[in-house]
C-alpha cells in the first residue's frame, strides 16, 4: 500500500505548480509488478486533486482583482470569465500536457470555472494519460 500512496503523493505534487514528473514513478512501479489498475487509480486521483489545488489558488487570487498588480484589468475580468466559461473550459481536457497543463488549471480558478465541471474534464484527461502510459508500457488495463 505504501507504493500506491507514494504514487498518489508524487502525482499530486506533479499536478501542482511544482515541476515534477509522476510518469517516471508510474513506469517504475509497473516494472516492479504492481497492479496496473490500482496504479492508474492512485495516479489519476492524486493528479486530479493536485490540479484542484491549482484551481483553488486561482480562485484565491481573484480576491485581489482590485489591486494594481493583479494580472487582469478589473474592468475586463468578468467579460473574460464569461468567455472562458463558455469556450475556454474545454481547454481543460489538455490539462494533462506536461507543458502548460498546470497553468490551465490555475487559470481555470481565476476564470471561476465550476469545480464540478473542472474535476470531470481535468480528471478525464489525466486518467486517459495514465491509461495510455500503462498500455504503452506493455500492461493491460
Amino acid at each position: 500500500m505504501t507504493a500506491y500512496l507514494s504514487l498518489f503523493g508524487v502525482s499530486f505534487l506533479a499536478a501542482t505548480l511544482i515541476p515534477f514528473y509522476s510518469e517516471v514513478a508510474l513506469v517504475g512501479l509497473l516494472a516492479a509488478g504492481y497492479d496496473p489498475w490500482l496504479l492508474w487509480l492512485f495516479a489519476s486521483t492524486g493528479n486530479t486533486l493536485g490540479a484542484v489545488v491549482n484551481w483553488l489558488l486561482g480562485r484565491y487570487l481573484v480576491h485581489f482583482e482590485h489591486r494594481r498588480w493583479f494580472p487582469f484589468p478589473s474592468s475586463k475580468l468578468h467579460r473574460y470569465q464569461r468567455w472562458y466559461q463558455h469556450f475556454g473550459v474545454w481547454s481543460l481536457l489538455l490539462a494533462w500536457l506536461p507543458v502548460g497543463g498546470d497553468a490551465l488549471t490555475f487559470i481555470a480558478g481565476v476564470m471561476k470555472v465550476n469545480l464540478g465541471i473542472f474535476v470531470v474534464l481535468v480528471g478525464f484527461g489525466k486518467a486517459m494519460r495514465y491509461a495510455v502510459i500503462i498500455i504503452l508500457s506493455g500492461q493491460v488495463l
